[in-house]
């Protein structure tokens, strides 16, 4: 049995390799003896790991100190993943990577039970949801370090794209010095021949999954983000909650429906009770909160805490640009829900991001933030102490004027 693994090992790691490198590396090296990283299907969690292996042992595909398990592989099925590490352990290995660990069954027992067996062992698991892996994770809180890797920023979009280096800017940075980090990525950029608010254009579209470039058509890639949301929704969520009947997750997917029509969309819950026939509004913010650990969609409310107190959301939108693309492929797109939502994903993924009473977002409780086009004047957040607006089809920007693709420089 150890042998086919390793022969699958081998295969999937030389597949799935790439040579760029994302951020989630440089920030987070994986160096603790067990960590767990999260993020939505297709962000790159699969390439990560895979390249943490590599630079763990010398670019060797061949080393038989590492082992990459996918676990939801015809192979793996029935088989104890304790028994897989056992076999491993004993002939020397020294770092064991569970990939798609969430559709596993008690997949935290068995991670914990090799854990404390083997103290030598370097674990790594991986999950699409968030959901499963954070509710599974409260059982191993003492021993494994939970990261969150998100889809890809613009500024890797266009480090990809043109094969530069560009450096990231933190929020305090970009409020008082993005006149020069702007000029500074802009003369970059046409160095290279390329416009700045060209490839923003690009990026909103289809730059957030670093898989784009396996598709030479927008509609072929805008498809497998369409069928990404169906699979979390009926596959994973099953999983997860086996007691979910097929009529809540219908009740899901209208849900899904009606936010995606009118985003960002203002949830009046007594309406949507009856719309969606829910019995109470707990179920229904419970729905919302599923869809939001799924990667899904994004919620703000008026404090910071979210809806992990099942709080009322003040505002929905989908999860990032491109899902707004891929669902709405066949009518036009709002400008306004475009620019917010690209906000609120780069911004809700680093920072405690709430809806203030007056402005879009307030970030750490410090930062107010009105976001629009470049007509958008600051009659909005008059008077209000550390407001700044976020504006869209503007290079560089003036004073708290701030261009809105500058925010895709944060990571």
């Amino acid at each position: 049995m150890i042998d086919e693994l390793f022969r699958l090992s081998q295969n999937f790691i030389r597949i799935k390799n790439k040579e760029y490198v994302r951020y989630f590396l440089k920030i987070n090296p994986l160096k603790s003896r067990f960590s767990i990283v999260v993020g939505q299907r297709g962000v790159g969690k699969t390439t990560t790991i895979i390249q943490h292996i590599l630079s763990s042992y010398k670019n060797n595909i061949f080393t038989d100190k590492a082992l990459y398990v996918q676990a939801d592989h015809f192979l793996i099925s029935g088989q104890p993943l304790y028994e897989i590490a056992e076999q491993f352990y004993n002939i020397g290995g020294e770092m064991i990577c569970f990939d798609e660990i969430h559709k596993y069954p008690n997949w935290s027992t068995e991670l914990k039970s090799i854990y404390d067996t083997f103290p030598k062992l370097t674990l790594i698991a991986s999950g699409s949801s968030a959901l499963e892996i954070y509710k599974g994770s409260r059982d191993l809180s003492r021993r494994a370090i939970v990261y969150k890797m998100l889809g890809m920023s613009f500024r890797e979009f266009i480090e990809l794209e043109l094969g530069i280096e560009v450096t990231s800017s933190g929020l305090e940075d970009i409020v008082k010095n993005h006149q020069r980090i702007a000029n500074s990525i802009i003369t970059s950029v046409e160095k290279k021949g390329k416009k700045i608010l060209a490839l923003f254009k690009n990026y909103l579209e289809y730059g957030y999954y670093p898989y784009f470039r396996e598709y030479k058509n927008k509609d072929l890639f805008y498809l497998t983000l369409e069928q990404n949301i169906h699979t979390t929704i009926e596959s994973d969520l099953i999983a997860i909650y086996p007691s979910l009947s097929g009529n809540s997750i219908k009740k899901m997917k209208k849900l899904l429906t009606i936010i995606a029509s009118s985003v960002p969309f203002t949830p009046d819950l007594r309406k949507l009770k009856t719309t969606l026939d829910v019995g109470d509004e707990r179920t229904l913010k419970t729905y919302l909160k599923y869809l939001e650990d799924a990667g899904i969609i994004l919620t703000v409310s008026k404090g910071s805490r979210g809806l992990r107190e099942l709080e009322k959301p003040e505002k929905i939108y989908l999860n990032n640009p491109n899902l707004i693309h891929a669902i709405s492929s066949r009518t036009p797109v709002e400008k306004g829900n475009l620019r917010e939502t690209f906000f609120l994903n780069l911004l809700g993924g680093l920072y405690k991001v709430s809806s203030p009473a007056q402005g879009d977002f307030h970030v750490e409780g410090k930062y107010t933030f009105e976001v629009g086009g470049k007509s958008k004047n600051f009659s909005q957040i008059k008077g209000i102490k550390n407001s700044f607006l976020a504006v869209d089809d503007i290079e560089i920007g003036t004073g708290n004027k701030i261009p809105l693709w500058v925010f895709g420089f944060l990571y």
